[in-house]
């Protein structure tokens, strides 16, 4: 090759040829003898070979073997070594590797080695690169024109260059770099864009048939790598080159290929921000009225979407989601583009829509016939935003303040007018995409998962489409449906209109809407099936429950009214779907959406409600605890001392099954947990029905109407028919966990009971119970098994006992008896806690717990700090030890959670004078232990994701350790002695970093200050400095 390589080690033709041997049996075809544990110890022992030194004297030996595979391998050591042991390389031979690795490229081009083999070594120069080129001097001048100026001289094909080019761009831009090593890096890609330019413009305009297939393709390949780095002056002049490859009569790949670098030019380029009308789109969109729109009728008159039509489809999309904004500017525009022939902006413009309306309005279903369809629809989301940032364009909704919509002049009406029926015509496409095929279709699972994923997303286009249409849309659909049951066609038809209508919904003004009261009619729903015809019943009470707050915006009718009541009528129509198991969760949650929504008009008909208790017993189990729910619900709208006899009715069954399981729990213990699963479940409904707020925040004392409603509810609970009936509740809640603490099933049954059947003060039931007796539940059960649903459980009920106060000027303050109640518990669940995650590896094995043990203790100390000074010192100290402890846990949850605890613990005791004592003494005890766990996380022993929770420790440690007054004199000198400690985890922080980083947390109270210091300190110590990943992960 005529370049030294003596500083390379020199290995024994033994060596070369044993290693040789092992690459051919490493990636030889597999024989019937060959097992997965062979391949596996040939790659461990190849790879224990590329980590030795003398490696890099395998990598000129290796490329000049006859094998491909070999070649590849030596090509392979060469870029291995440079990125991964660079470090171990004597510096004072770096520029001599340099010129050996060109000199080794340019004399594999000249001897044809493959393409892959090839791209290897591009990659390992680039690599090199990496290393040398960053620095004052450079150690690697001009080295992309002088890689490119050897390979050339050695008669390297344009392929080759191209190849280069893409490898250098690709491996530059993914480089984990930062500061001026990515500045000189980026500048040395940027000093020879005009070269990569003319190296990639000679090949894509070409005189026809002279320059090959596989040059134009290197070269757009090319084009593709440099995107980001070309300026949008480098980039113009291509694009007429671009559009002249897009010949649907030549090479489909090249058409392809050129396809996909104008989508790249549209989403990564300079011209990606919409701009460049003249360069880019009218270009674009005069092929597409000239050349794009035969190919797009050939595919409509065929029903066959080729590869070309396929790309085609793609550079729609893309050029749509670029220019939207010019498209909704343009769709009515006279200006005039182009000169043969000239054509308007208006015209161009609604040439790409019919186009793009053409793609999806595929004939055929998605999934099954065709995949373009679905990519179309996220543009007429951008083309419906696009349309109402115009000047010119009104939508309905928009008035002045009078209420009036100003009147669009004569431009601004045609423009409407052709934004309108772009939309008309898509929603008129996607009811009929949406629509299923006849029964038996031969469908497979995944074909149906993936239709029904494309129905959903149909439907968020739909609701774009809304906001254009508004009342038009919703008068065709409800018109669709009755045209359709006039001529009776086929349901699937009319189940497609409905899942439109449907997926509207949170698009509409219920209170403004038309149409509805003529869909929910007998006209129309009087006329769907009620029996068989399982699809389109479960539209339409899927449709009914997305429509149940409408109802309650039309007037109460009297019970003796000649109008149809059409709140009932969609009822009844429910309930006769109760029963059918194929129908009964749909059903069921209509029912449930009903209900709650309407609890006022619906009150009225509470006797019917006690018919539809009297058949439960008909309805699948799983359902059960909505439909309770859903009769609660109306219940709950009577007057509090008329809820008690109708509560009674339906919780007393309840509690009478709950007695049984509990009977039947010796000798069917099966049938007897399985029972008590779902009597839990449906007291869980009948409590969540009976509760009055959804959301929101609760009225405020001063409202007259709210205190007067909570004292008719405070009466009923004294009722004693209301205390009987909790207190039996309570019993049977307490022998169910007396029984079954250790079952999972049942836990989760009970958790979300104690969730629904608590509530703060101002949501109040009959039913409802206290905080206090459910923890100390809470507490036995875990006592005979820690888990962390009970641990979430305790912590939301510790929460309830200091509820918070929604009035500015009070102050919210647990009672004596929550803190008596939050004594007693906060020591069992110490205990439980610490007793468990003491054995050893137990944190480790059981990350779930960890956190909400340090979730729930965090929860005490915001809401009763004083309670961790009242257990016993012992219990105390074990406590905070755990959490030191955590701060060096793999798993980032546990440990922010931990960290969470600490940080609220010390802080919340430095805010109360009285515990100013006890809280030094505490930080006395613990505080270097805690600076210890944290300096180390710093230093690599914690995960990365963690360090800013690890910061904000450090700065509460700093500011809060010498108690009320704060000061960080004692904190200063915890880190000094810390980290000039002989036992300190070792790092690649030195002396100097460690005094800089002491100076600058020890003098400063800044928060901000501090996590700078902290986060400079833990780059440095895990050695990440100038790596942007680095940075990245301890700043997020």
């Amino acid at each position: 090759m005529g370049v030294d390589t003596s500083f390379l080690p020199t290995l024994s033709i033994q060596d070369v040829e044993r290693a040789s041997q092992l690459i051919q049996h490493a990636y030889a075809p597999p024989t019937p003898k060959t097992t997965p544990d062979d391949l596996k110890r040939l790659q461990h022992e190849l790879f224990e070979i590329q980590k030795r030194p003398e490696a890099w004297g395998l990598v000129i030996p290796l490329l000049e073997h006859e094998d491909q595979n070999v070649q590849f391998f030596g090509a392979h050591t060469a870029q291995v070594k440079i990125a991964r042991d660079w470090d171990f390389f004597p510096p004072e031979h770096a520029e001599a590797l340099r010129d050996a690795m060109v000199q080794l490229t340019a004399h594999s081009i000249s001897n044809g080695r493959s393409a892959f083999i090839l791209r290897k070594l591009f990659v390992a120069l680039t690599s090199l690169a990496l290393k040398l080129v960053p620095g004052h001097p450079t150690r690697w001048p001009d080295w992309i024109m002088a890689c490119v100026s050897l390979f050339s001289s050695h008669g390297a094909p344009m392929e080759h260059i191209h190849n280069f080019l893409s490898i250098v761009a690709e491996e530059v831009g993914n480089a984990d770099l930062i500061g001026s090593s990515k500045i000189q890096l980026q500048q040395s890609l940027t000093d020879v864009t005009s070269m990569v330019v003319q190296a990639i413009t000679v090949s894509i305009n070409p005189v026809p048939g002279v320059i090959p297939p596989r040059q134009v393709q290197s070269a757009l390949r090319c084009l593709q790598a440099w995107m980001v780095i070309f300026r949008s002056n480098d980039l113009a002049p291509m694009i007429a080159m671009l559009l002249a490859l897009l010949n649907p009569a030549s090479d489909c790949t090249i058409f392809v290929a050129s396809s996909d670098t104008l989508q790249e030019v549209a989403s990564k380029s300079a011209f990606s921000d919409g701009s460049c009308d003249t360069t880019f789109t009218e270009p674009l969109l005069l092929w597409l009225d000239s050349m794009g729109s035969d190919i797009v009728e050939s595919m409509v008159l065929t029903g066959e979407v080729t590869e070309m039509s396929h790309s085609l489809c793609k550079l729609l999309v893309a050029l749509g989601d670029h220019s939207t904004s010019y498209i909704a500017a343009h769709i009515s525009s006279l200006g005039v583009v182009g000169q043969n022939p000239p054509r308007t902006k208006g015209h161009l413009t609604q040439t790409f829509l019919r186009l793009l309306l053409a793609y999806t309005g595929l004939s055929g279903y998605y999934g099954v016939d065709e995949e373009e369809s679905e990519m179309t629809l996220g543009f007429w989301y951008l083309f419906q935003e696009a349309l109402w940032s115009t000047d010119f364009y009104f939508p309905e909704c928009e008035s002045d303040g009078d209420g009036n919509t100003p009147p669009p002049s004569r431009t601004d009406a045609a423009h409407i007018v052709m934004a309108k029926t772009v939309y008309i015509e898509l929603v008129q496409v996607l009811r009929r995409k949406v629509a299923f095929p006849p029964l038996r279709s031969g469908w497979s699972k995944d074909q149906i998962e993936k239709f029904q994923v494309y129905r959903r997303d149909v439907g968020d286009t739909l609701i774009n489409a809304y906001y254009v249409l508004r009342d038009d849309m919703l008068r065709f659909y409800v018109n669709d449906i009755s045209d359709r049951l006039a001529t009776n066609q086929d349901w699937n038809e009319i189940e497609a209109t409905l899942h439109c209508i449907m997926s509207i919904q949170e698009a509409l003004d219920l209170e403004k809407v038309s149409h509805l009261s003529r869909l929910f009619s007998p006209e129309i729903l009087g006329r769907l099936p009620s029996g068989g015809h399982n699809r389109i019943r479960r539209t339409t009470l899927c449709l009914i429950g997305a429509y149940s707050s409408w109802f309650a915006t039309q007037p109460i009718q009297p019970q003796i009214s000649p109008e149809p009541n059409l709140l009932l009528t969609v009822l009844n129509y429910v309930v006769a779907a109760l029963t059918d198991a194929s129908l009964s969760l749909q059903a069921a949650t209509a029912l449930r959406n009903l209900c709650d929504a309407n609890r006022k008009a619906l009150a009225p008909h509470i006797v019917a409600f006690g018919r539809l208790h009297d058949g439960l017993e008909q309805i699948t189990d799983s359902e059960k605890s909505k439909v309770l729910q859903s009769i609660a619900s109306v219940i709950q709208a009577l007057p509090p001392v008329d809820e008690i006899s109708p509560i009674e009715a339906i919780v007393h069954p309840i509690i009478q099954k709950l007695g049984t399981a509990l009977q039947l729990s010796s000798t069917l213990p099966e049938e007897a947990r399985n029972l008590t699963i779902l009597q839990l479940e449906v007291l869980s409904g009948v409590a969540k029905g009976l509760t009055r707020t959804a959301d929101g925040i609760p009225e405020t004392d001063d409202d007259h109407a709210a205190k007067v409603e909570a004292k008719k509810i405070d009466i009923a609970r004294e009722d004693p028919r209301a205390l009987k009936l909790r207190e039996n509740i309570f019993s049977c809640i307490r022998s169910v966990v007396d029984l079954w603490s250790t079952d999972a099933g049942i836990n989760h049954a009970l958790s979300d009971l104690f969730k629904s059947i608590t509530c703060l003060p101002d949501d109040i039931t009959l039913i409802s119970l206290p905080a206090g007796p459910l923890l100390e539940l809470v507490c036995i059960a875990a006592q005979r098994q820690l888990t962390a649903a009970w641990l979430s459980l305790a912590a939301i009920l510790i929460a309830q006992l200091n509820p918070p106060v929604f009035v500015l000027t009070l102050k919210a303050r647990p009672t004596p008896e929550a803190e008596t109640v939050v004594a007693s518990a906060l020591p069992v669940l110490l205990q439980c806690g610490l007793g468990v995650l003491g054995v050893a590896r137990a944190m480790e094995l059981n990350p779930d717990i960890v956190q909400e043990f340090f979730a729930c203790m965090d929860r005490v100390g915001q809401d009763f700090i004083g309670a961790f000074y009242v257990i016993s010192p012992g219990l105390l100290d074990a406590l905070m030890q755990c959490a030191t402890t955590s701060l060096s846990l793999q798993e980032r949850y546990s440990l922010v959670a931990a960290c969470n605890f600490l940080s609220t613990l010390i802080h919340r005791s430095s805010l109360v004078d009285e515990l100013s004592g006890p809280k030094s003494l505490l930080m006395a005890k613990h505080g270097r232990a805690l600076m210890r766990a944290v300096l180390q996380g710093f230093a690599g022993v914690a995960p990365r994701s963690a360090v800013p929770n690890l910061i904000e420790m450090l700065g509460t440690l700093i500011n809060r350790s010498n108690g009320i007054d704060g000061g960080s004199g004692t904190a200063g000198e915890w880190v000094r002695e810390i980290l000039f400690s002989s036992d300190f985890v070792p790092s690649k922080a030195g002396p100097e970093v460690k005094e800089k980083f002491i100076k600058a947390v020890s003098g400063s109270r800044s928060l901000k200050r501090i996590r700078e210091a902290a986060q400079q300190f833990t780059l440095i110590a895990r050695g990440l400095e100038g790596s942007s990943f680095g940075y990245a992960s301890v700043s997020m």
